[in-house]
This record gives C-alpha cells, sequence and structure tokens, in this order.
C-alpha cells in the first residue's frame, strides 16, 4: 500500500504521477472516483497522468490513444495493450495504491 497524497490535495479532473517502479498514474474524476493505472502509455513512452481526462477515459498526450481507467483497456488506437490498473482506497483522508504485481515478479 502506498501513500499517495490527501485526498482534499487532488481535486476532482485532476491526476497526480507517483514515481513508483513502474510509475503510477493517480486520478480523481469529476464524478468524485479514484482510479489508479500504471502511468505510461503502451504505445509509446508518454506520461498518462499528463492526458486528458475526459469522464472515466484518460487521453495520452502523445498520439490521442485512450484508455479506460476502470479496466486499463486502450479505446482506440493507436494502443493496442491494456495498462495494469491498481486499486485505491481512501483512510482517513489519505489516498492509498495498491500495487497489482505482475505474475511470475517477485514483490
Amino acid at each position: 500500500m502506498i501513500p499517495v497524497c490527501r485526498l482534499e490535495d487532488l481535486p476532482a479532473g485532476e491526476a497526480v504521477r507517483i514515481d513508483t517502479e513502474p510509475p503510477i498514474a493517480v486520478f480523481h474524476t469529476e464524478d468524485g472516483e479514484l482510479y489508479a493505472i500504471d502511468d505510461t502509455c503502451t504505445h509509446q513512452d508518454a506520461s498518462l497522468s499528463e492526458g486528458w481526462l475526459e469522464g472515466c477515459l484518460v487521453e495520452c498526450p502523445l498520439h490521442a490513444a485512450s484508455f479506460d481507467l476502470r479496466t486499463g483497456a486502450p479505446t482506440c488506437l493507436p494502443a493496442r495493450r491494456a495498462v495494469r490498473t491498481h486499486r485505491v482506497t481512501v483512510d482517513e483522508g489519505v489516498i492509498h495504491v495498491h500495487l497489482v504485481v505482475e505474475e511470475g515478479s517477485a514483490a
């Protein structure tokens, strides 16, 4: 479990990048939902936390690939592979990300 920031410090419609390995992007949607995905676009090396957030979709700032924050699935080309999603919780006003570890790798 990785503490990110206080909920009040991440306004709705914004994202923050946490420098883990790999980097994670945490999004706070306009609807008040929190999502975390791997920050790097699967099409090309670009930070998704710097992309455009619309509903539950984030658009990559480099080539406009779009990803569903709920599933990590790409919703349009040029991305073809999904990004990993991670569970997000809020405890005592602090946002936490629970990293998903890939099968076969040590935690």
